[in-house]
């Protein structure tokens, strides 16, 4: 028995051939057979990488990929070090892969500079960052089967977060992506990523999973792109949104972003950097608060639709957003299991707005058929509430929220209660541009078809708002609803076909019409 496990052990470490009569000394050792490159890798250092931190690597880094490329495809690998690089360009069917202890370090433009951000006729409809790529530390144009995985570390320590006061040839994205297919993003972390840690304009069948960003402005920005699957992911960026659906008219025509899943990812805004060294600090001030949210748009000119996220948690952040203010169409969301903690504007913000951004002065888009259900969240600020707001004659369209429970902080006025609200139609969206709003729990209006049920607001002060008000509505169906006592409950104005029923404590009402009412 024993000779017969050896043997076992033996053929496990070296392999058939000593089977056949020959021994391990007649070749290359385990040891050396372990350390040479598989086939199809390319490590950067065979290209003259130096991995020291000092010396720009950017040539080498294109080298390797090239060579690659020319091959067929195939891992260009980071062993681990530093490599100081400039722009990085993509191309097809290669991977990149930094190993533990490998960090890609984005130099100060003074050292390269970055590529050229390239000619755009269509920059003028959305921001700067949205509309060139090629100015980012990691880029990829018309590429396909790339990936960038491994447990490594990009860091955008170099790049610049705007397009204002910059110095020549500088670069301000950590990864760049555009008019692409079969990507995938893996494992790997990102640290201060610019203007952008990942923007992916016109990528279809694009996978991000398992990967870490701690960043000074936004996230993830997936725009004008379909199939896409993000899982796993942990967004921290206190300045800027986290996780982002965008549809805008970056590459000349109105694209919609559809087939998206966002699974099992957290957002947040504590302090840049706190996310990847554990200490979740919260000691830097932010005018309107901190941003790390989930959001649709704000550009949205080709609308998005069959989207669906699940099992997401947000801390210290703003709330979930959804928005369509240049003529997009936003249809067919369906949200659900989400946790929010420390939120510092409205949980749930809903806009359809008319900012027009796009050529030939867009008409107000439409929001249909979103589905918003089990939603749990504490210590939320007591400004907004759920906000909902369409503009007159074109209303927010069958939306359904369901199994939701807030915990306001709470202290709202009389005077708060009376607050009649500014339309705000061509504004920049966010719940704090139309200040406080007249009801503590969900201020609804231009909404047709709206359908909630199982909501639990609680105010941890006392609130003398009431907890609903429906302006410009029609179609409210309300059922098993839960709210503290106090204020009137309800304020309606021009509110058609009210039902609510089955509400602890709330009588059962039906109301055919109510031009304003309160109860």
């Amino acid at each position: 028995m024993r000779a017969i496990v050896a043997g076992a052990i033996l053929l496990a470490a070296v392999g058939p051939d000593v089977l056949a009569g020959r021994s391990i000394g007649d070749h290359e050792s385990v040891a050396q057979q372990t350390a040479r490159p598989a086939p199809g890798a390319f490590d950067v250092r065979a290209y003259g990488a130096k991995g020291d931190g000092r010396t720009l690597d950017t040539d080498a880094i294109n080298s390797a990929i090239a060579a690659a490329h020319a091959a067929g495809g195939g891992t260009v690998r980071f062993g681990a070090g530093s490599y100081l690089s400039t722009s990085i360009r993509l191309q097809s069917h290669v991977g990149l892969f930094l190993d533990h202890g490998a960090a890609i370090v984005a130099a100060e433009p003074s050292s390269g500079p970055y590529d050229e951000p390239e000619p755009n006729e269509w920059d003028k409809f959305q921001d700067f960052g949205h509309s060139h790529w090629h100015n980012s530390l990691i880029w990829g144009e018309n590429v396909e089967d790339v990936s960038i995985t491994g447990p490594g570390l990009i860091h955008g320590k170099g790049l610049v977060r705007s397009n204002t006061n910059v110095p020549r040839g500088a670069g301000n994205k950590a990864i760049a992506l555009k008019n692409s297919r079969n990507v995938i993003i893996r494992d790997v972390s990102i640290l201060h990523g610019g203007w952008f840690a990942i923007l992916a304009t016109g990528v279809d069948n694009f996978t991000i999973d398992n990967i870490k960003i701690d960043t000074n402005r936004d996230g993830i920005d997936v725009d004008a792109c379909k199939n896409v699957r993000i899982s796993n992911a942990t967004v921290n960026s206190p300045f800027d949104d986290g996780i982002c659906l965008k549809s805008s008219y970056g590459l000349g025509s109105a694209r919609p972003t559809e087939n998206v899943t966002i699974t099992n990812s957290q957002v947040s805004g504590y302090d840049e950097g706190t996310l990847l060294d554990g200490t979740y600090k919260r000691t830097v001030k932010y005018a309107r608060g901190p941003t790390g949210r989930i959001k649709f748009g704000t550009e949205s000119n080709g609308g998005f639709k069959n989207i669906t996220i699940s099992n997401c948690v947000f801390e210290y952040s703003r709330g979930l957003a959804i928005e369509s203010v240049d003529g997009a169409r936003i249809e067919d969301v369906a949200i659900t299991n989400v946790t929010m903690r420390d939120i510092v504007n409205a949980p749930i913000f809903v806009r359809l707005g008319r900012r027009a951004r796009g050529p030939g002065d867009p008409p107000p888009g439409i929001i249909a058929r979103v589905r918003i259900s089990g939603v749990e969240a504490s210590n939320v600020d007591a400004r907004h509430g759920v906000l909902i707001s369409g503009i007159p004659g074109h209303p927010i369209e069958d939306l359904r929220l369901s199994d939701i429970r807030i915990a306001y902080q709470g202290g709202g006025t009389a005077a708060d209660a009376a607050l009649e609200p500014e339309e705000k139609e061509t504004e920049y969206p966010e719940p704090d541009m139309f200040g406080n709003m007249p009801a503590y729990g969900m201020f609804a209006r231009h909404v047709k078809t709206l359908w909630a049920r199982d909501l639990v607001f609680t105010t941890d002060r006392p609130d003398a708002r009431p907890a609903f008000r429906f302006d410009d509505a029609a179609g409210v169906d309300l059922e098993r609803l839960s709210v503290p006592r106090g204020a009137p409950i309800f304020s309606l104005r021009g509110v058609a076909d009210f039902l609510l029923r089955n509400s602890p404590g709330l009588p059962d009402k039906r109301l055919a019409k109510a031009d304003k009412d309160a109860f």
